[in-house]
Order: structure tokens, then sequence, then C-alpha cells
């Protein structure tokens, strides 16, 4: 983003902006920010924000380097401490590289007491981390005598019809396209909710009777938020409740915190780690605080002492989760832009410490390594089950990015004899993952994110062992990771945006039983979920709501919004430029000649498509004013043609059989759009269209063919069909999907041979002619035009609607099906991962294990615990979870009866039915399955050579006649007993 100009960078910040708007974006290229302290927190905040795209940075650090930041500073190298480098100068070359539009800089003078803090005032938000508290009040009183202007970005969101409006009493709306009481149009209401559908607006009676209609939009108020200082927070805080189940931690924590300050300032030093003395006297300093507050917390012995006993040692994960939210307050700060944290926000990692009570204080006493920092929190015997852990992560993409740095610093995979990462991503690296995926620079965009990722990683810890794929993880590559592959694994991890991929993973990780965490992000908004065999419910246990799907007759002929235009437009985009080329192409490789075709056809032989293919080919451009000629043409077609079509067949008058209008919201009568050159959106379509009509014919054309010139003067003489209306019947049922198959009639297959034979004789069925180049809708190659062809062809049928339009912008993310991102939420939920992994690799009880939710918008955190695993009964006691699998050891000559037989004797159930994946074995209602019984394993399931078992699943007779039959666990097979 060039502050200058504030222009903003599409290619780098394209999914940030759909997160914070065009108004924030620029606000934040104009701010200045200074940091204090670049230890482990002070290096996620400066990331996360330099990602963002302040306008300058300041990093201020008096630290050397030393050993321990290695643990905790993953830009903080080992040639770094051999020079005895500051911590600020030796992050700024490496922060630097993260954004070319942030200006960074390094500041080493002492910040203390005496100093003068005038130089703050060129600074829009300062973050302090690793300083006093004595010197955080007086900070923080300089600051707010400032005052600096508090502005906000006004946004607006229009509720849909059919959908729950999801307002609160007190909200604001306007109102448009009303019909009658046209008074409320472009009037402003404060409404009071009704029901999850209704709202009222007050007082009607006087205005004219309503007909039907009308656009609600929500108008976003801004709102003035008050922080009092840091001096009364102090005794008095408000803070943010993450884990309701222990709704009084926050405060607990408070005082548990300002007994560290005070201890550190009465000893001129931290607590030792692991002595029970220094915990003995924080927790008498705790109590005499506690009674200083306002409200007198009880003080929680536990926090204290692991705060004591933890307190000179970093987790990082930790640092990584609160680094994301401190850095989403910071884009707050200068953008105005979402509501800010009210004050304070205090997260607790007791559920990993809690269970380490019993170890020795030599576990946690530093060794001269770079884990020292690490060990002091959880202990030498976890540190060494994370360094032998072996762990697959899929997925190389922003969370991707953000796991490796998290594993680099917990040194997973690092174990001499043991330990393992395998990381796996099929796509390249774009310009646009630059701004979230802190692995990746300019110059590794299209390298594959995989190998360029583990590379990277090698750079913060040149002891893990890593192993990088670009497999793509899914069904159809389902013998890429066996399931010996995922037995080696101790725990994976998905860091995807694939639903689908997610829960075939999940589904792999139950029947090998692995531990699974997932997690996801979407804007501000994240989501981690922990997967523990026999402990907890599988991904897969839960369905989020089947995405609404846009009904074919709203697309086809009756749009109400933007997005049902745009996604017309994208449809057009895949039937003209991917779709037809590519059946064309299919077809004439499978009749590789022209004459071929005709000769079969006049013989009454019926090849299927060929109507459609030899219409294509009948019509194909040859050179550039055909193919402008052919995208004028389309013009008419789509934008007057249908319009007139539309309107003969349901004239504005229409009624429905109980007399109400025909043409009411949310149906929009259609008007023909007159073709007018000089108009920019129709210009924009005939050249966009024009340009990928030649691309997929392989016609070429120059920068003087692109000229207004000369499209002008191909479009003034090209002959535009007069409209014929037609008697097609229009699909009106919002229920009815897209027909898979379009008839063809006898006198159109004439018309082909007659069509085929012309193109023949005229020498225009060669074989050049009998190839198209079908094109993949790309979004972020905006050289390409794809995206210039949607937006002009959507705009153009909202036109015709009289539907508001969408800017390119707005129309790239709807059309690309963009999930907007920032790298705050990102950092934030893989630091709460790893957190998990941490739990995991330890074996933890189920009560340990946390998922959450977060929204750094609003704010809001929420930890639940983990659901867990269900047991289904199927009779006589007899039940089972997800993650049983019952196992049976046949032998060559074991028949279905045998299997079935040997289910009852060790199982106490006899088997119903059997079934392998979507394949039959034997339901005995089914024709011919009785004689299966009789057939040998081996012949029923065929298995390949090398497959040693098969998995099936069973059921079982219902206990009452009538009802479904009872499911039962997965069943593994074995074809021979195995050795044991």
């Amino acid at each position: 983003m060039a502050a200058d100009s504030m222009e903003i960078d599409d290619a780098l910040y394209s999914r940030q902006r759909y997160v914070l708007g065009d108004t924030a974006m620029q606000k934040m290229a104009q701010s200045h920010v200074f940091l204090s302290g670049v230890g482990g927190l002070g290096v996620e905040i400066a990331k996360n924000i330099i990602l963002a795209g302040v306008k300058a940075l300041t990093v201020h650090d008096t630290k050397q380097c030393t050993k321990w930041d290695l643990g905790t500073n993953f830009f903080i190298h080992e040639d770094d401490i051999i020079s005895q480098r500051n911590r600020a100068e030796a992050t700024l070359h490496h922060i630097a590289e993260l954004n070319p539009y942030v200006h960074v800089a390094a500041s080493t003078v002492p910040l203390d007491e005496s100093i003068d803090l005038s130089f703050l005032k060129q600074y829009q938000c300062v973050i302090l981390t690793e300083v006093s508290l004595s010197l955080q009040k007086k900070i923080n009183d300089f600051c707010h005598a400032q005052q600096p202007p508090i502005k906000s970005n006004p946004g607006i969101v229009t509720c849909l019809e059919n959908h729950p409006h999801r307002l609160e009493t007190g909200q604001f709306l306007t109102f448009r396209e009303v019909n009658g009481m046209s008074c409320l149009n472009g009037t402003t209401h404060q409404i009071t909710v009704v029901s999850p559908y209704s709202f009222s607006i007050g007082n009607t009676s006087d205005m004219e009777p309503y007909l039907h209609g009308g656009i609600a939009v929500q108008v976003k108020t801004p709102k003035m938020f008050y922080f009092e200082r840091l001096e009364k927070q102090l005794t008095n805080p408000m803070c943010l409740i993450a884990d309701f189940i222990k709704p009084e931690a926050p405060l607990q924590i408070h005082v548990a915190m300002l007994a560290l300050n005070h201890f550190e300032e009465n000893f001129g030093r931290m607590p030792n780690i692991g002595c029970s003395q220094d915990a003995e006297e924080m927790l008498k300093i705790a109590m005499s605080i506690s009674e200083t507050l306002e409200s007198k917390p009880q003080v929680n012995g536990d926090i204290v002492k692991w705060l004591s006993r933890t307190a000179r040692g970093f987790l990082a994960p930790l640092a990584a989760a609160v680094g994301g939210v401190a850095s989403q307050e910071v884009l707050k700060a200068v953008t105005g832009k979402f509501s800010p944290l009210q004050q304070w926000l205090y997260i607790d990692m007791l559920d990993i410490v809690t269970p380490l009570e019993k170890m020795g204080s030599e576990e946690f006493l530093p060794r001269g390594d770079r884990y020292d920092a690490l060990r002091a929190c959880i202990g030498e015997s976890l540190c060494q089950k994370l360094h032998d852990l072996n762990v697959f992560l899929v997925g190389c993409g922003a969370i991707g990015c953000e796991m490796l740095k998290n594993f680099a610093l917990l040194g997973v995979g690092t174990g001499q004899d043991k330990g393992l990462v395998t990381i796996t991503d099929p796509d390249l690296i774009e310009k646009s993952n630059l701004n979230r995926q802190f692995l990746f620079r300019p110059h590794h965009i299209q390298k594959p994110k995989s190998y360029t990722a583990a590379e990277a990683t090698l750079n913060i810890n040149p002891c893990l062992k890593i192993d990088s794929y670009i497999n793509k993880v899914c069904p159809a590559t389902e013998n890429t990771y066996s399931d010996e592959f995922y037995t080696k694994q101790d725990v994976i991890v998905t860091a995807l945006d694939n639903v689908e991929a997610r829960r075939y993973i999940d589904s792999r990780c139950v029947a090998n039983l692995r531990p699974l965490i997932d997690s996801g992000t979407m804007g501000t908004k994240g989501h981690t979920e922990v997967v523990v065999p026999h402990l907890t419910e599988s991904y897969n246990s839960h369905r989020d709501p089947p995405e609404e799907e846009i009904p074919f007759c709203t697309l086809k002929s009756f749009p109400a919004a933007i997005e049902h235009t745009i996604q017309w437009a994208r449809d057009k985009f895949e039937s003209l430029f991917s779709h037809k080329p590519s059946l064309f192409n299919k077809f004439w490789q499978t009749y590789p000649s022209a004459e071929e075709v005709l000769q079969r056809m006049k013989s009454g032989e019926s090849l299927e498509g060929c109507f459609h293919v030899i219409k294509t080919l009948s019509r194909r451009p040859r050179n550039w004013t055909q193919c402008v000629e052919l995208a004028r043409v389309k013009f008419e077609k789509y934008f007057s043609h249908k319009a007139l079509q539309l309107l003969h067949s349901f004239p504005l008058d229409t009624r429905l059989k109980d007399g109400s209008l025909f043409w009411q919201s949310p149906k929009r009568p259609p008007f023909p759009v007159k073709f007018d050159f000089n108009d920019p959106l129709h210009y924009d379509f005939i050249v966009s269209a024009a340009k990928l009509l030649a691309t997929v014919y392989c016609v070429p054309f120059t920068e003087q063919d692109l000229s207004e010139e000369t499209i002008l003067k191909i479009t003034s003489s090209v002959e535009v069909p007069e409209f014929r209306p037609s008697n097609k019947v229009v699909q009106t049922d919002e229920t009815a999907r897209k027909p898979d198959h379009i008839p063809v009639s006898s006198e159109d297959e004439r018309n082909a041979v007659f069509q085929l034979e012309k193109s023949i004789l005229s020498n225009e069925a060669l074989q050049n002619d009998l190839e198209m180049k079908p094109l993949a809708f790309e979004k972020d190659d905006d050289s390409n035009g794809h995206v210039d062809f949607i937006t002009a062809a959507s705009n153009l049928r909202a036109k015709m609607y009289n539907i508001e339009p969408a800017d390119r912008f707005k129309t790239k993310r709807i059309a690309g099906k963009i999930i907007p991102a920032i790298a705050t939420a990102t950092a934030a939920v893989s630091g709460l991962v790893a957190l998990e992994l941490i739990k995991v690799v330890g074996g933890y009880p189920a009560d340990a294990y946390k998922n959450c939710f977060l929204n750094l918008a609003i704010p809001i955190m929420v930890f639940t615990e983990t659901a867990k695993v269900r047991r289904t009964e199927i009779r006589n006691g007899i039940s089972f979870t997800i993650w049983d699998r019952w196992t049976i050891y046949g032998k060559e000559d074991f028949t279905l009866l045998d299997f079935i037989n040997a289910v009852r004797e060790k199982y106490g159930i006899e088997p119903t039915m059997v079934v392998q994946g979507v394949k039959m074995l034997y339901v005995p209602v089914m024709p011919g399955h009785i004689k299966r019984l009789k057939l040998t394993m081996q012949k029923l399931v065929k298995p390949s050579a090398d497959k040693k078992y098969v998995d099936l699943t069973v059921s079982f007779a219902p206990e009452t006649d009538g009802d479904e039959d009872l499911p039962g666990p997965p069943v593994r097979y074995y074809f021979v007993q195995e050795d044991n």
C-alpha cells in the first residue's frame, strides 16, 4: 500500500481488504506505531502489524540476544548471539522483509523513569512489552493526555429476503424500494425486535397503505468508547471473561500478575524457577494486594504458585495467541474499525502445568540450550516428548506457516532418534499469500508452499527434521497416505479451508485412532477443535448447515440481489470459456475427423453432444473482428432479448391465481438495455468478452485491435439479430434444479448435418478448427480479464433488473468465493492449537482439553470443554463409540457365513447386513445375496495382493419389527491370522 497515493495493492492485501475495508486500510497506511520489547511476544505483534500494513513501525529494545531468545523469538539466530547484537537490531531486517510498504526502524535508547516521553507524540499507537509497571503507568498517563482524535468507519449490511434479520433492538435501518408507504424510502428508523424474522419501526398508521416489496438496510452508527487510566484500572479492572467455566479467573490472574510486578520491584529479579520460597513470598504479596482492590477477590494459590515457578519461562504458543489479540487492538486503535477490548484480557494455561505438580524442580531448570524458556514452563520430560513427536501438518497456508513457526520454537520433531514433521500442500505461492503467510517472501512467488515453508522453518530451528510434499489429501488421492502412514503419526494437525478434505482426514484419524487438532479462520473469526481417541467426539460428529444455493429460476430469470447477478455471470464464464470448450475438445478427441462424424450422422448414428459441438464449430470466430461481433451479439441476447422475452411471457400486469401481481418483491421486472458504445460498462463487456473469446478460439489480437477506434468501427457495422418471441416455458419453481440434459429435436439434428457439411465444404473443419483452449477461472491474475468480464456482465444484468451494482473488488470476492483473512486471527488460532498439542503429547485427561471460538473484532474469546465421546447402545449391554473397532481374523477359505458367525461368537450379536464402503456385500432382502453366504471373503472383497485387511460396516436386527437396523462399529477383517 503506497501511503503517499493511498492506492491499495490489491494483489497483496485483497483478503485483508475484505476484513477491514478500504477506509480502515488507508488510515492504517498513515499510522506510525511504537513497540517496546522485541522478545517472543513483541516479535509476534511486530509481525502481525507489519503484515497488516501500517505506515511505519519503530521497534525498541535495550537487551542483547541470548541463547534463551532462540526458543522465543523466531527471527533471532545463533550468529546474533555470537555477535552480541541488540534484539531490536537483530530482528529489524527480518520484520522489514515482511512488507516492503512499511518503514521499520530500530531504537536502542534506554526507556526508563527519567526519559522525556515527548518523542512518543509522533506515534498513533504505543505498545509496551517487558516494561515495568511503574513505567507503564507513566507512559499510559502521557498517552491519555494526548487525546487523539477518534474516528469511525460506518458500514452497511443488507438483510435479504427469507433470512433471519439478525438485528437487535435499538439498531437503525433505512428503507428503499418500498411500494406503497413510499414515505419510508430514504428515511432512517430505530427498530424494536419482535421475532427473529420481524421487527417494529414504530407508528405507521398515518402513512399510505403498504403494497409490496422493500429493502431494509442496516446503518452502522459510530460508538464512542471510554477508557480509564491504568492507575485506576489496576484496582478495579474491567476484564473480558474467556472461560465461563471459571469466570473468577481473570481477577485472580490480575492479582497474581500484580504480585509478580511487586516481587520484581522489591527484589530486583524474577522469582527463581521452581523455588517454593519465592512462591510463598509472592503469595503473601498477592494476599496484601487483594485487599487493595475494590472487589477484594479471593487469591488463587495455584495461579500464584505456578506463575512464580514459571515466571522466568516463556511459552511461545501462548505469546502467539496473545500477540494475535494485541495486534488486532493496535489495528483498531489506528483505524477506528471494530470494537476495542475493554480493558483487560487474561488467558491462563493452568491446564498444562497443573498435571506437572509431582515433577521435581530439576525438571524445569535451564540446561543452556534454546529450549530453556520452554523447559521452565513444562519441564524436560514434556520437552523431550515434543522433540520425539511425529506430526503430520496438512496445509501450509496462513495457519500452516504459523504452526511451523510454533513447531520450531517448541522443538517438535527434533529428537536424535525419533521425531519428524511431515507437511503437505499442493498449492503454489501467490502474491496475495504474502499478507498473511509470513514464511514467504516476494521471490518465493510461484514456488511450492510446502517446500518453501520447510526451508523457512529450518531457518528458525535448524535441528527440525521435516519432510515436505505437494500431495493433495482427499478421497481421490487415498493411496498417497496409507493407514500405515497415519498410525506412525502421533498427531495430525489440519490447516485447511476445504471442509470436505477436513472431514476426510478426520475419518482417517478415527479409523487409525490418531489425535487430530483442527482449526480455521474467516476474517477476524477463528476456531480450534481437539479430537482425542476414546475421549472426545470427532470433527465429523457435527455438521454445519449446508450452504444455501441460489434457486435455478432465480439465477436464470428472477435475480433480486447483486449476488444473484454475479453468480449468473460466473456461470456464464464457466459455460462459455471452460465447459463448452472442454466438451468440444473431448468430442474431437473421440472422433478425430469431421468427415467421419458427418458419415456416422448421415447413417443415422446418434453421437452424444454432436449438436452443440457442430453449432460451436459453425459459429467459430476466426479473426478479431468476428470475436468482437460475437461479443456484441451476446450483449444483445443477454441484456435485451432476455428482458423482452420475459416481459413477453409475463407482461407487467400479469397476476397470479390469488390476484396478486406476478412482478412484486422479490421478483423484479427486467427492462432491455440499449447498447451504447459510450457507456463504459457496455464497452467493458464487449472488450472483455471479445478478448476471452479470442483466447479460447486461439485467435491472435494486438494492442491496436483493443483500441476504441477499432472496437467502435466493428460494433457499428454488426448486424444484430432482431428479437423474436418464443413460447418456451419459463421456470418459476424455486425448488426446480437446472436440467442435466436438454433434448435435441430431429430438426436440430438435420440442421447439424447441414451445418457440418457446410463447414467441411468451406474448409472450416480442419484439424486446427477442431481445437479450443478452455480457461480455468483465476481470480488473482488481474491481467487475464476473467474478473473484468464477470464484473461487466454482472453489472449489466443488475442494470437490466434495477439492482444496485457492485464494484470490481466486491465482485471478485463473491465470484472467487474469497474467504476474508487477516494475520492477527491466524496467529491467535495457531497459538491455541499449539497449546492443545502440548496437552495431547502429554496424554492429558479429557477435562484438560479446550476448544475455542474467537472473534477479534467484537472482541470475544470463548473456551469450552471438548464434547465427550458418545456411546451408542446396540442391545443387551453391547455398546460402542466412534473410536471402537471390532476385529475378526480369518483364513484363506473363510466364507461370509464364517465371518457372520465369528462376529456373533466374539461380540455376542449377529450381523444382518455387511457393507464395504458403498458396496453391499450382504443384504438378505437383495436378490441372490443368500447365496453369497457360501462365498469366501477373498472372492467377495477381491483384495489387492498386498492388502492385509478390509474395513467393513455391519448392522444388526432391531429389537422390534419395523424399526430400522441398528448400526455397529467398523469391523476390520484380516484375511489371515496376524503373528502377534
